[in-house]
């Protein structure tokens, strides 16, 4: 499979596949987006704008039997993101899912069986750990740069109050923590390669079964950390590693070139900074890359579903809280 090119199909026709995901894959070197299910031949039709030629399936179960596809990209509503998942790799299609992958750790175990039974590979859309500002981060910290790490500090913050939205729903999986708490969480998970030894603090909001405000301390094996996310606020995403040599800003995290520029601070004792920018980084389209370079060499993905099951398994502590 080295040569060959990923043909992608999207079950459903989400406005974040539309906007992002779609036009992601569309100009990713080796994929070609071939087809979308959705119920709505209008919806797809948006899609032919920026990739001609592209296939309308009525049913999400007639795209996986579509011989000509080689991997899914799902951007369904959260309770149905493992189900669906499963259902493609039995399909023989491997499958990037869009966070959270599960539910609950529960699920996301239940995924990792059907993948490992499968042969196929399945991973989350966690595409945070393909721009190069959290890779640098990282390495940062690998290698010392502000020395010993002692808080890991991280925001993330929307207002939606439409009762309409699928975040706001919560038999669907809605809530702050479900939709950006593997940002803020996963990302210090990421860049430490720690994991948390004990949950030390939380304080949630709820509104009409949903988290709108979610405060939460959590203590790592060398470092302490805090972060929020809340979805009744100000828009608002920054993430801070603290050393006793230095400081590490990441001044737009999540949505690099949506929300702000990319940059990376470095702060060091004498008062000096050093900024990195990443202006031209499309993190979308590098994901859809690393994840058919997995498919076709098998050289391990950056974020397979072990490390969102990490994930989950702090959102799950947070929110048996409440």
């Amino acid at each position: 499979m080295n040569e060959k090119t990923i043909r992608w199909g999207i079950l459903g026709a989400a406005n974040f596949a539309l906007k992002h995901m779609g036009p992601a894959i569309h100009a990713a070197k080796g994929a070609e987006l071939v087809a979308v299910a959705s119920s709505s031949a209008e919806k797809v039709a948006a899609f032919s704008e920026f990739a001609p030629g592209l296939h309308h399936h009525a049913s999400y179960g007639a795209l996986l039997n579509d011989p000509d596809i080689d991997a899914v990209y799902i951007p369904l509503p959260n309770h149905l993101h493992v189900p669906w998942s499963i259902k493609a790799v039995e399909a023989g299609k491997a499958v990037l899912c869009e966070k959270p992958v599960g539910m609950d750790v529960a699920e996301i175990d239940t995924l990792i069986a059907a993948r490992d039974k499968a042969g196929i590979l399945a991973a989350e859309a966690f595409m945070i750990v393909h721009h190069p500002q959290w890779q640098r981060a990282k390495a940062l910290l690998e290698e010392g740069a502000i020395g010993a790490l002692r808080h890991v500090n991280a925001v993330f913050s929307y207002f939606n109050d439409d009762p309409g939205n699928i975040r706001n729903q919560a038999d669907i999986g809605g809530g702050g923590l479900r939709d950006i708490g593997c940002y803020v969480l996963g990302g210090a998970r990421y860049a430490t390669g720690q994991e948390p030894v004990s949950l030390d603090h939380t304080r949630l909001e709820m509104h009409n079964g949903v988290d709108v405000f979610a405060d939460m301390s959590f203590t790592f094996p060398g470092f302490t950390y805090q972060g929020y996310t809340a979805t009744r606020i100000g828009p608002r995403q920054e993430v801070h590693f603290h050393g006793d040599a230095g400081v590490i800003t990441l001044t737009c995290p999540f949505n690099a070139g949506v929300f702000d520029q990319a940059e990376l601070v470095l702060s060091l004792p004498d008062h000096s900074r050093q900024v990195e920018r990443f202006p031209a980084v499309n993190q979308y389209v590098l994901q859809v890359e690393a994840f058919g370079n997995a498919m076709r060499t098998g050289d391990p993905y950056a974020w397979p579903l072990e490390q969102a099951r990490g994930t989950q398994a702090m959102v799950d502590q947070v929110l048996a809280t409440v």
